[in-house]
């Protein structure tokens, strides 16, 4: 299996960029809470995972064929979704729907990110109504248009990045706050970031 896509509880997308990956997606987990907001857009997901506690028991009962029950407290539903996601052996996972509610939520599920792409070999990456998070856990070259407005935010404080194709080098950026890396602009239609290992998130604005 190719790609997934995990529809996570939070803001269910408006813009035309996330609803076009969410239409065009053809393997479709989503958290509990968030398979009422996707049958009710017209769509029945492939998998329904989480503790339930956010889904009426009607649907529940409906769609039990497809519900993976998961009452682990130790992880959210979106971490739980993601477990679930790579027993498919997907090369790619996008996540919808993951930021918006809640602002401890919206923060919690980015950084998650990192965890995610160092779980796999599949790229991870999480689009919002705004604008797309990708993470990266090695040297890397991104192609966009030129002029793209990005950000790059480290988990890691001792990071040291080397980067070539934007406005605003990185070169001696010392990653001690998550706004060092922010408000960029590419001036190629690729850029490189290169670095030995850590946990970088990037994100592009639509």
């Amino acid at each position: 299996m190719k790609n997934v896509l995990i529809l996570a509880d939070g803001e269910f997308p408006v813009h035309p960029v996330p609803l076009k990956v969410l239409k065009s997606a053809g393997t479709i987990i989503c958290c509990d809470g968030a398979a009422a907001k996707l049958i009710k857009y017209g769509i029945v997901p492939f998998a329904i995972v989480g503790d339930m506690d956010s889904l009426d028991l009607q649907l529940q009962e409906r769609y039990k064929e497809i519900i993976h029950k998961d009452c682990n407290q130790e992880t959210n539903d979106l971490t739980k979704a993601f477990e679930y996601s790579l027993s498919l052996k997907p090369a790619r996972i996008t996540i919808l729907g993951a930021t918006g509610a809640r602002e401890d939520h919206t923060i919690g599920n980015i950084s998650l990110l990192s965890q995610y792409r160092e779980r796999t070999d599949a790229e991870v990456e999480m689009y919002t109504d705004c604008g797309r998070f990708i993470a990266i856990n090695s040297a890397s070259t991104i192609s966009l248009p030129v002029g793209s407005q990005v950000s790059i935010f480290s988990l890691d404080t001792n990071i040291k990045i080397i980067s070539e194709g934007l406005k605003y080098p990185l070169d001696n950026v010392v990653f001690d706050a998550w706004w060092k890396g922010t408000l960029n602009k590419t001036t190629q239609e690729s850029f490189t970031l290169d670095f030995l290992s850590g946990r970088i998130i990037l994100y592009v604005v639509y």
